[in-house]
C-alpha cells in the first residue's frame, strides 16, 4: 500500500477518521500556554515513527501525544504498546478513540512529563523501549537534559527521536569552535550519538510555529568516554559556558580557587575558552572532578 494517503480524500490507513476532523469535532485548538504545534501529515508522522526502528516487541513512549498524529503512526508502523503522557484532558476523547482502535496497545496517563516517574510507568514492560515525540519547545531541553542524566547508565530507553525546534537541534549536534557548541552539546555527544535526520518548515504544523523544526535521533553510547559522573560533567560545562567569553582560568574559579592546576593535569591550555574544549575535553575535566572531590566554591 501507497503511503500517500492525501490523494484519497477521507481514507486513512488505521479506519480511525483524519486527524484534523478529530481536532474539529473535540474543538481541540492548540493552546500556546502547552506549546502545542500539531503536525497533521500522515505522511510524516509515519517517517517519524519508521526512524525508531524495528517495531516488533518495541514499546514507545510519547511526550505530548495531543490529538493523536504522531501516536497514530507509530501504532500504524506496528510499535508494541505506546505510553504516552499528556498535560491537555481535552485530548482525552481523541486518545480514547485510538486506544478502542487498538485494545491494549495505547496506556494514556494525563500529567506533567516533567514530573513523570518513567520507572513507575514502564513497570512490568519488557523489550526494547525508545522514546518518540513532537515535544513542546518550552520543556524540550529541560525533558532532554533529564533523560541524558538518566542514572544508571545505559538507560532504560535504547534510543529517542525527538522534535525541536531547529535551534535547539542545532545546538545538540554543533561541533566545537561553532557558536551554537555548548552544554546541551556536551552533555548529548557525551552519552549518545545525535544526528539530525529529518527537517520540517513551520507550514507542515497546525498552527505553523514562528520557527523552523528538526528531528532528532540520538544513539545512546553504552560506555561514554572519558568516564566521569554527570554531575561532574554538568558542573564544569555550567562554569565554562556560563561565561563563555571568558577564558577558563577564569571562568573555572566557579569550581576551584586554582582552576590552573585542574587544567594542567588535563593537559589544557588556562587561556582556552570554552568552546575550544571537545566533548572528551570537558569528560576529562569532569573525571578529575570526581577524582579529587573539588567542591563548589562558596561565594
Amino acid at each position: 500500500m501507497s503511503d500517500d494517503f492525501s490523494s484519497v480524500k477521507g481514507a486513512t490507513p488505521d479506519g480511525l477518521p483524519p486527524l484534523r476532523d478529530v481536532i474539529d469535532r473535540y474543538e481541540l485548538r492548540a493552546k500556546k500556554s502547552l506549546g502545542q504545534n500539531f503536525l497533521l501529515d500522515l505522511n510524516i508522522t509515519r517517517r517519524i515513527a519508521r526512524a525508531c526502528g524495528d517495531m516488533r516487541g518495541r514499546t514507545i513512549v510519547e511526550v505530548g501525544p495531543g490529538p493523536g498524529g504522531l501516536t497514530r503512526a507509530l501504532l500504524i508502523e506496528g510499535a508494541e504498546r505506546v505510553i504516552a503522557v499528556e498535560r491537555d484532558e481535552r485530548c482525552r476523547p481523541a486518545l480514547a478513540e485510538i486506544a478502542d482502535r487498538y485494545p491494549g496497545k495505547l496506556n494514556v496517563h494525563f500529567g506533567d512529563a516533567l514530573d513523570a516517574d518513567w520507572s513507575a510507568l514502564l513497570a512490568g514492560v519488557t523489550g526494547p523501549v525508545t522514546i518518540a515525540a513532537n515535544l513542546p519547545y518550552g520543556v524540550a531541553s529541560v525533558l532532554l537534559a533529564g533523560w541524558l542524566g538518566t542514572e544508571p547508565w545505559p538507560p532504560w530507553f535504547d534510543g529517542m527521536v525527538l522534535m525541536f525546534q531547529r535551534e535547539v537541534a542545532d545546538r545538540i549536534v554543533a561541533e566545537p569552535n561553532t557558536k551554537a557548541y555548548g552544554r546541551l552539546s556536551v552533555l548529548s555527544q557525551w552519552r549518545t550519538e545525535p544526528r539530525i535526520i529529518m527537517n520540517l518548515p513551520a507550514e507542515a504544523f497546525t498552527p505553523p510555529p514562528k520557527v523552523t523544526s528538526a528531528v532528532v535521533a540520538f544513539k545512546p553510547r553504552r560506555a561514554p568516554a572519558p568516564a566521569c559522573s554527570v554531575n561532574a560533567l554538568s558542573r564544569v560545562t555550567q562554569a565554562a559556558f556560563g561565561q563563555r567569553r571568558k577564558m577558563l582560568r577564569a571562568s573555572l574559579k566557579q569550581l576551584t580557587p586554582m582552576p590552573e592546576l585542574l587544567l594542567n593535569e588535563a593537559g589544557l591550555t588556562p587561556t582556552d575558552r570554552a568552546e575550544d574544549l571537545t566533548v572528551s575535553d570537558f569528560a576529562a575535566l569532569a573525571a578529575i572532578i570526581d577524582r579529587s572531590g573539588v567542591q563548589k566554591t562558596k561565594t
